[in-house]
């Protein structure tokens, strides 16, 4: 996948927190969404590049084209419209840039002035509060998508709140990394393909435990309940690492019988993450 990081700032943390959370929104799974986005780590004022309170938002798409689309509707209807906000982006312009400030720039409608600092264009674009400032281009990088971890357990509610464990964990000591389903979990699992042309997706059914007894299943005898949570990072290294993190958080919950992931026969990408070699390399026991 193609992966890009916008930082987004605003004079109070709040209206920074709100224009990151609009951005991300319909953004789970590019089965059905244009990008799949998430808040990566809140910013404090040292970190960003005007001294405001600011977040950092991770973006995947299939493509270039696909991101810089993405990343221009997102930011121009949910991060420009937002009071005191501004967008920077948060990777290197290096070759791979797409047009973020380069396309908005346009809503000045002839009153946009741009600025080149170190290097790097801006464009300040007037709106009803002041100005808008976003940086023209958004540097772009190869992330890896779709790594995911499967949570079964005896009880619904212990085995959500041990996956919530796990979700806490990984956002607390990864970077780099999202978890682009809501609160970082997702209850409809998928696997590729479906009975019904034309669809790219459907219900995992092996991992559905009201089709027990009449569909093949992958489930241990005992469980009622199963979540999942999907890892989309910047690195194969960071996928790995909250892949291991929120293992180990997820087997402290008492109702938790399993952790495995999808596999679907190996064709989900190139890239093929296997527990058991990552829970040895950082040291967490099965």
């Amino acid at each position: 996948m193609t992966a890009a990081r916008a930082i987004i700032t605003a004079d109070t943390t709040e209206w920074a927190r709100i224009a990151a959370q609009t951005m991300t929104g319909y953004a789970t799974s590019v089965i059905a969404c244009d990008a799949e986005a998430g808040i990566e780590r809140a910013l404090d004022e040292s970190e960003t590049p005007d001294g405001r309170p600011g977040f950092s938002v991770l973006v995947f798409a299939f493509s270039r084209d696909a991101i810089e689309k993405a990343l221009a509707n997102r930011v121009g209807q949910c991060v420009m419209t937002c009071p005191t906000t501004a967008c920077y982006s948060g990777l290197p312009a290096g070759e791979k840039t797409v047009s973020v400030g380069g396309r908005l720039r346009y809503f000045g409608d002839g009153w946009q002035v741009s600025k080149r600092i170190g290097g790097r264009r801006y464009w300040r674009i007037p709106v009803m509060d002041g100005e808008f400032l976003c940086e023209e281009s958004f540097g772009t990088t190869k992330g890896v998508a779709g790594g995911n971890l499967i949570v079964l357990g005896s009880e619904p509610g212990a085995t959500l709140r041990a996956t919530e464990s796990a979700v806490a964990a990984i956002r607390d000591q990864v970077r780099d990394v999202i978890l682009p389903f809501p609160g970082g979990i997702a209850r409809s699992g998928s696997k590729v393909g479906s009975k019904y042309k034309g669809l790219r997706a459907s219900t995992n059914t092996a991992f559905t435990p009201t089709l027990r007894g009449v569909v093949p299943t992958e489930m241990p005898p005992g469980v009622r309940c199963v979540y999942e949570i999907v890892i989309d990072g910047l690195t194969l290294e960071a996928v790995e690492k909250a892949t291991a993190i929120g293992v180990r958080a997820a087997l402290e919950g008492p109702t938790v019988i399993g952790i495995t992931a999808g596999n679907y026969g190996g064709n989900l990408g190139p890239f093929h993450i296997r527990l058991l070699d990552v829970l040895e390399r950082f040291g967490v026991r099965a």
